[in-house]
């Protein structure tokens, strides 16, 4: 089977890191990246889920406060009359 050279740029301490894991678990970084293409390929999706970790609106502080906003009103306790932010510290 022929095969293509594929390049990529990758932060160096990204690489570095990657490398070490690869070389841990006995592959080199060309047998893992081909082990991700073909299971992408195998499946038609990445062979992970794609989240935006970022967006406060899903942290674990803004889902508490959902949760108990619920059962307020469940409760009939809703007191809410606007939409409340909270803001999260990318620490």
């Amino acid at each position: 089977m022929a095969q293509s050279t594929m390049s990529i740029r990758i932060d160096n301490d990204v690489k570095r890191g990657f490398d070490k894991f690869c070389d841990d678990v006995g592959m080199n970084a060309s047998v893992a990246i081909n082990m991700f293409v073909r299971a992408t390929l195998r499946d038609n999706r990445l062979p992970f889920n794609v989240s935006s970790v970022s967006d406060p609106f899903y942290s674990d502080a803004n889902i508490n406060f959902l949760r108990r906003a619920i059962a307020d009103v469940k409760a009939g306790r809703a007191t809410l009359t606007e939409h409340e932010l909270i803001e999260v510290d990318d620490d």
